[in-house]
């Protein structure tokens, strides 16, 4: 997008900076600032001081850091956006940090990013949430979906060994007791597709079907799942377990 054509009535997008970290916080707010259409207003060291400045500021966007003490990320995420929904929240996230950016995204955080992203995509990512889009950082996403897959998988290695738990039910994971909400196998291998980091239109090509049928299935799944893009949708289908119940790679 054209960052230069970025301008509100009010002047230069109003952020706060939430890290726990002084030295990573000065470094986002030097390579903010350097955009005339920015303005770092506010930092905080942790989540309760993140919900104080968003009371004290009202900023356009907060860049949240998940693993903040007092209160962490995703309860600051929450807070903020049951207070101030107009508030942008931008989690900035480590690769091992796949269950908490999960869990940021249901609290109503708009994107992610990686927290040793160069400045051009971290710059980026904030334009594109204060423009109403949701950064996806595709590479990103994969690999913390499939970091998801891998803790999952472990998880339920472990309940084996130990013998004493049953299969947990889509109701008990946090999922619908419905049937009707339930993913169809189609949709499930739509889902595995796109956790390989294939594209829709390679999707298409490996099931013979239109790129049109695949975003159809996309939106299928998301409105089944409650979500509202292809990356939080594979999040949400991992952590339900919809993709191991299904078999498959």
């Amino acid at each position: 997008m054209e960052h230069e054509d970025f301008h509100t009535a009010q002047g230069p997008s109003r952020i706060v900076v939430a890290d726990d970290h002084p030295l990573f916080r000065s470094v986002v707010r030097d390579t903010l600032e350097k955009h005339p259409n920015l303005e770092v207003v506010a930092e905080a060291s942790d989540g309760h001081q993140a919900l104080q400045m968003c009371r004290r500021h009202r900023p356009d966007l907060v860049l949240m850091d998940l693993g903040m003490p007092v209160m962490d990320g995703v309860a600051a995420t929450r807070a903020i956006k049951e207070e101030s929904p107009e508030i942008h929240v931008l989690v900035l996230t480590a690769i091992d940090e796949s269950r908490g950016l999960s869990n940021a995204l249901e609290a109503g955080a708009e994107g992610y990013v990686l927290k040793d992203a160069c400045a051009e995509r971290l710059v980026d990512a904030v334009f594109r949430v204060l423009s109403g889009h949701s950064p996806v950082d595709e590479e990103l996403a994969m690999r913390l979906i499939k970091s998801l897959m891998n803790a999952s998988a472990k998880e339920e290695k472990e309940v084996t060994v130990e013998g004493s738990a049953p299969e947990a039910t889509l109701q008990e994971r946090g999922g619908s007791p419905s049937d009707d909400d339930l993913l169809t196998p189609r949709e499930v291998e739509v889902l595995r597709l796109l956790v390989q980091g294939q594209t829709n239109q390679q999707i298409a090509t490996n099931l013979l079907i239109s790129t049109s049928t695949v975003k159809s299935h996309m939106r299928h799944i998301g409105e089944k799942l409650g979500v509202c893009d292809r990356v939080q949708a594979a999040v949400k289908a991992v952590e339900l377990g919809l993709l191991d119940e299904r078999g498959g790679g």
